[in-house]
């Protein structure tokens, strides 16, 4: 391990897609999907201990989820866990984070991780990490790793590789020619079959003055808002000054804003076992144990007659879940909501935009 290399676990996202288990009060990321597992966020703090220093590892989170991640990372200190008054998407909160890391550390090398993937080769992933964070130390490189894709997949974006199949597959890192962000079936089947194309995992791999140049390059008003941050710090006007950036700041993705339009990009592909479990449509295909007409349930009494290739999903409350007639939708129930709807994202974006109306409040 490196004492200039940090990683920053990004934890700040609604996880709405996981409606209506995941809530305002406690998203995807806090939640575990299996009982007495460990939750999104705990695995992804684990998964990085070992690779870079314990104390260099840094969570990004909104204010009102403080108490929650320092119940799930007791070790975590104070100075380690950033919080956002406001959720303004991914470019404000590695800004944020970049601004903190060239405070401590000119020299810093970070990598950024969303806190709700899974990720089943430890040593793999490891190994992918350590040879992007050298490889950034020493180039003025935006370093994403790409995942060599075992299926077409509609869910997740795409990185096409520069130097075709051989370079896509070879685990050196490379150019990257495109970004494609979620495509139809028919073009996630020829992204695959034609072998150039990477799973984008969400994954990125920095010197902290290099994606700051960057950010300057590409959206100036963010970083240049936390210009003053070293100043602030240790002040008692850190809650002050970031009210007043989230305030005035717009919701910016770093894919969109940076890595989609710099000329400094480059991917890592890997072949270990990811997911970015973000959806239940993807939710589904990560349940291993399903029974004879492909129904995933996890519930304790069911009454299932031509249903299949369906979730039955609740909290733990006795409850006997009857369904007749049903394929490909998720039934999802916690107590106070009790949704039925297909498994496919767009479907349940239809819903989801409607919980924002006053009547719902109660509900998100």
């Amino acid at each position: 391990m490196n004492e200039h290399q940090y990683c920053v676990i990004l934890a700040g996202g609604k996880g709405a897609r996981f409606w209506p288990v995941s809530r305002k009060a406690k998203p995807k990321q806090f939640l575990s999907f299996a009982p007495k597992g460990k939750t999104f966020l705990r695995m992804t703090y684990e998964r990085f201990l070992g690779i870079v220093p314990q104390e260099n590892i840094i969570v990004v989170s909104l204010t009102r989820y403080r108490d929650e991640v320092k119940r799930q990372i007791p070790e975590l200190s104070d100075g380690n866990l950033l919080l956002e008054p406001h959720s303004r998407n991914t470019a404000p909160c590695i800004a944020f984070a970049t601004a903190e890391i060239l405070r401590r550390d000119p020299q810093g090398v970070f990598v950024v991780t969303p806190s709700d993937l899974l990720i089943f080769d430890q040593e793999a992933f490891g190994e992918a990490i350590g040879k992007s964070l050298e490889y950034a130390a020493g180039h003025s490189s935006l370093v994403a790793l790409g995942v060599v894709p075992s299926r077409p997949d509609t869910n997740f974006g795409y990185i096409q590789a520069e130097g075709g199949t051989s370079a896509a597959s070879s685990g050196q890192i490379t150019g990257i020619k495109t970004f494609t962000e979620k495509p139809d079936a028919e073009l996630a089947e020829v992204f695959v079959s034609s072998g150039e194309f990477l799973w984008n995992a969400g994954i990125f791999i920095w010197q902290a003055k290099v994606i700051k140049e960057e950010l300057e390059k590409y959206c100036p008003e963010i970083i240049d808002s936390f210009e003053d941050w070293g100043k602030v710090c240790g002040t008692g006007g850190e809650e002050a000054f970031l009210e007043n950036i989230y305030s005035a700041c717009k919701r910016d993705s770093i894919d969109y804003t940076v890595m989609e339009r710099t000329d400094r990009a480059c991917v890592c592909p890997v072949k270990f076992t990811w997911d970015d479990i973000g959806n239940w449509d993807t939710f589904y295909k990560y349940i291993e144990e399903k029974d004879e007409n492909g129904n995933a349930v996890s519930v304790d009494s069911t009454l299932l007659r031509d249903t299949s290739d369906c979730i039955i999903y609740s909290n733990g409350k006795r409850k006997l879940i009857a369904v007749s007639g049903l394929k490909h939708y998720a039934v999802v129930d916690t107590g106070d909501i009790l949704m039925i709807c297909p498994r496919d994202d767009k479907r349940l974006k239809e819903i989801t935009s409607n919980i924002g109306l006053p009547d719902y409040e109660e509900f998100r």
